[in-house]
């Protein structure tokens, strides 16, 4: 058997691509998974390319993996790091054997095992245009998702239900790596769940570029509410989770689920971006201040104990004192429970990166720390508001000092939200499902006991 190990980074997005090719290599009965490059026959590394240090941690890890595997190992870059820079990442490092975009998953295992398609000019170079009608990448052709993934056999699990974007914001590059937004075929996201129940996942989380958009493309209605209803009859499903959702798209079906559905966690990650008005249109958002605070305002009001998170940008160009400030009087006041403040990332082929007024980046990462410590006021009094009451936990593991056990309530998703801790009476294992009553917190970690 030969070895292969995959470098996810990046958003769960990703994750989903890399549990993919990882489940692509295993089905041939050829390779098998192991975390030790030094010893792999074949290293990628899926990439992110959202933000300038999203890429310097790919540059990194590329690196990495070149200087400490064995010279007749094959070291593959894929991701959207690929699709924007294929020809100057051979080019820059001549370690990497092959480069494969966005829409070339398919071919990885191919290539490296040296048959060539022919598709390409360079056998080593599979980045294709991802907006051409014609040519080596088929935009519509999601099937690599419908493959099993053998790799998600944890408790929780990222399904994946569209690609690409039609939102078009102004500082972002998503939508000239991944394309137009495609959904996928409703059959195939549901055959995918059942896979994942049957394999002992009990939390299942929708990820997209925008998950509230699902099924426009295709159908021409929102789906989402439906998928997630559905889902929630497989047996062996716990929690159905969603992530990325905007709040232009958030309707009363959504709403409804998130109230009445037992299994669909009272959680929603919107991300925001800004409050001010003038740079919410500058940014290109389809939503401003009023629309915002009426969706965040309506799910508080018909969805009691429900969890809302966001992302926000700091230092836009041309933002204003009085601008980032407003941004910081809304943070205080409480809109969100979970919250992350970047620094606005210059990025090239954007109209935001072509705009006059950017701001210095000493600036940007100070108001990206103003707007967390306001935030920091709000979480403490969100945890402290959690105490005395009794929540279902999910069990991850064990902490450090083998003292108190860790694990997520629905209000926590994993790899973004911090943990709550706890001791037991009995032994628990990953993926134990019990009552944990919250005793105290300490700032952005809750402690508790199973009862």
């Amino acid at each position: 058997m030969k070895q292969v190990c995959v470098i996810a980074l990046g958003c769960p997005k990703n994750i989903v691509d890399s549990e993919h090719i990882v489940s692509d290599f295993a089905a041939t009965g050829r390779y098998e998974l192991t975390d030790n490059q030094t010893t792999a026959d074949v290293v990628v590394v899926n990439t992110c390319a959202f933000i300038g240090s999203a890429r310097e941690e790919a540059i990194e890890a590329i690196l990495g993996a070149a200087e400490t595997m064995r010279p007749e190992a094959k070291l593959v870059v894929a991701g959207c790091m690929a699709q924007m820079y294929g020809e100057i990442i051979r080019e820059e490092i001549p370690r990497v054997d092959y480069v494969f975009g966005t829409g070339t998953y398919d071919d990885i295992i191919s290539a490296v095992e040296g048959e060539d398609s022919g598709v390409y000019s360079d056998p080593h170079v599979h980045v294709g245009d991802i907006f051409a009608k014609d040519g080596p990448v088929d935009l519509n052709d999601l099937s690599y998702l419908n493959r099993e993934n053998i790799h998600s056999t944890g408790f929780y699990a990222y399904l994946k239900i569209a690609d690409g974007c039609n939102n078009a914001c102004s500082y972002c590059v998503i939508p000239s790596l991944k394309g137009r937004y495609r959904s996928r075929k409703y059959e195939d996201v549901m055959a995918e769940a059942h896979r994942l129940a049957a394999n002992g996942v009990k939390e299942i989380i929708l990820v997209a570029q925008d998950t509230t958009r699902y099924g426009l493309d295709l159908y021409h209605k929102r789906r989402l509410a439906e998928l997630m209803e559905d889902i929630s009859r497989i047996p062996g499903i716990e929690w159905i989770r969603v992530l990325y959702t905007y709040p232009e798209q958030i309707g009363d079906d959504l709403i409804a689920v998130l109230r009445d559905n037992p299994k669909v966690c009272k959680y929603l990650d919107i991300p925001i971006q800004h409050i001010n008005d003038r740079i919410l249109k500058d940014m290109r958002r389809r939503g401003d201040s009023t629309l915002i605070k009426s969706v965040l305002t309506k799910l508080r009001d018909q969805v009691p104990g429900i969890i809302l998170r966001t992302s926000l940008i700091a230092g836009y160009p041309t933002e204003t004192e009085e601008e980032i400030s407003e941004l910081i009087r809304f943070v205080s006041e409480g809109w969100f429970d979970r919250l992350g403040a970047f620094a606005y990332s210059r990025e090239e082929g954007t109209p935001a990166g072509e705009m006059r007024g950017q701001i210095r980046s000493r600036t940007k990462e100070a108001r990206a720390r103003r707007i967390m410590r306001a935030q920091h006021k709000v979480v403490c009094a969100k945890n402290k508001s959690r105490v005395g009451k009794t929540y279902r936990t999910i069990t991850e593991g064990v902490s450090e000092d083998g003292i108190f056990y860790y694990g997520r309530t629905y209000g926590e998703a994993p790899d973004i939200d911090d943990y709550v801790y706890f001791v037991s009476p009995e032994p628990l294992e990953a993926g134990d499902m019990v009552d944990v009553y919250i005793q105290t917190y300490r700032e952005y970690e809750l402690i508790g006991e199973v009862r």
